[in-house]
């Protein structure tokens, strides 16, 4: 006869996974954090603890445990209103059978959000070589919650809803810092945290019997995670990501909208195919970004130089850097047609693709970091979505007239015109200020950078005499 195939419950049943998780919560007093990313893995693990713990005694539930979600900005809308139902759910079920749950969502920074990096410094689409993204917007957000519980608590347990086999990299880490005689490992990167893993042997088979055969304890329904899966031909979910290790986003699975490291974002079509046609704007947006790592546009759509103002010129050939001004214009514009598409024919007419602290942020970065004297963001909010009030700048500042009269005279005595604008604009950003030590140096590192425009940097290329 041929061999069954491996299932956890065929050497354990729920009752012996119950009491490893009660052992480890009431032998280690530390409070926990569970990482939840609506996916069937995490939700297995939640749900696990939840029946585990609710076995207890109340006096002996004491430690609190910390349910945990990450949301970028840029999640897709459908499992960001899955996510934030549930965590609403959980919430209120914990207070009224007194158990120790509390949740929490957390969010990048506004100068580390996807829109502000994108749209206001101009970074490319992220791709496999340059996924500058999942460290601002995922493990930060993540790990600033985790030190901040460990520094309250002394130390923490984070729970994890990882399976063996979903990573090499993370499987051979799990064994490397597994505890002697524990269930625990230490945390790579985090002082003070532990990691528990209590699906680690479960099989994807495992986790959907097992979500199947019993009840969400917080009156959630897991038939509706199964539908979910299925409409969005999702095999993997996005992790709450705390280091590098942590299984990233295969070619299907739950995660930002906006994601160009996969070739196709089957999530997103899935769910379109399964009657989501309101969010055929998104993919659209998200295709028209992957199109942008196309080499051939690169030249058309990004600065000859990098964010610090110098040329990289690698194996004899120019790297571009940053989106130009007038890409990113054209981008915010995109971005704000499709909000006004997905607010017209989704079901939230409030839906934010962009907070409005990302518009602000980016309008400031725009002004003091790329010489945009006409402005932009106000005008182009107003044209697309309508008129709203912006944070009033008391300072001195330039207009399109002043950058026009500028780029006259800077024409004619053959000097970039940008060099002089950020001469201005940083002159005009520390007018007034009582201490004003640091300008010289500002404008030594701007004087610095290498101001040759793109033509002329070519024309050293092919001399064979270009001087980085």
């Amino acid at each position: 006869m041929p061999e069954a195939p491996y299932s956890i419950f065929n050497s354990r049943d729920l009752d012996d996974i119950h009491r490893e998780i009660q052992e480890v919560y009431l032998g280690n007093a530390r409070p926990w954090v569970i990482g939840y990313s609506g996916g069937k893995d995490s939700t297995t693990a939640l749900q696990l603890v939840w029946y585990a713990l609710g076995e207890l005694p109340p006096e002996q539930r004491k430690y609190p445990i910390y349910v945990v979600s990450s949301d970028t900005l840029v999640e897709t809308p459908v499992i960001v209103s899955y996510i934030t139902g549930t965590l609403d759910r959980i919430e209120a079920t914990a207070n009224e059978e007194e158990m120790p749950f509390q949740t929490a969502l957390v969010r990048p920074k506004t100068e580390d959000t996807f829109w502000v990096n994108l749209i206001g410094k101009g970074y490319p689409a992220p791709y496999s070589r340059f996924r500058w993204c999942t460290d601002r917007m995922k493990i930060q957000p993540a790990n600033r919650f985790i030190l901040d519980k460990a520094s309250e608590h002394g130390e923490v347990i984070m729970v994890l809803g990882v399976r063996k086999g979903e990573s090499a990299t993370r499987d051979q880490v799990l064994s490397l810092h597994r505890m002697k005689n524990s269930l625990l490992s230490r945390h790579t990167t985090l002082p003070n945290a532990f990691v528990y893993t209590p699906v680690v042997d479960f099989t994807m088979e495992d986790v959907w019997m097992y979500l199947l055969s019993n009840p969400s304890p917080w009156g959630g329904d897991n038939r509706q995670l199964v539908t979910l899966y299925r409409n969005t031909s999702a095999q993997g979910e996005c992790p709450l990501v705390v280091d590098e290790t942590t299984p990233s986003c295969g070619n299907s699975r739950f995660g930002c909208w906006t994601c160009t490291v996969v070739t196709k974002d089957k999530a997103m079509e899935g769910l379109i195919d399964n009657g989501e046609n309101w969010m055929l704007p998104l993919l659209e947006f998200r295709d028209f970004l992957a199109e942008t790592q196309d080499p051939e546009k690169k030249p058309e759509i990004r600065e000859h130089r990098r964010r610090n103002g110098q040329v990289t010129i690698l194996n004899n050939k120019l790297v571009h850097g940053p989106y130009t001004l007038e890409f990113c214009k054209e981008l915010l514009e995109k971005l704000l047609t499709t909000q006004q598409q997905v607010r017209q024919d989704g079901p939230d007419p409030g839906t934010k693709l962009i907070t409005d602290d990302e518009l602000e942020e980016i309008r400031k970065i725009w002004r003091t970091e790329r010489q945009d004297w006409q402005d932009a963001v106000p005008q182009i909010y107003a044209e697309i979505v309508g008129d709203r009030d912006w944070i009033v700048d008391d300072t001195t500042s330039f207009t399109e007239k002043d950058k026009q009269i500028l780029a006259a005279v800077c024409n004619e005595k053959g000097i970039p015109v940008t060099l002089v604008a950020k001469l201005l604009d940083t002159e005009r950003q520390m007018d007034g200020m009582s201490r004003r030590a640091g300008i010289q140096s500002r404008i030594d590192e701007i004087f610095h950078e290498d101001w040759r425009s793109e033509e002329e940097v070519r024309a050293g290329l092919d001399d064979g005499d270009f001087q980085q």
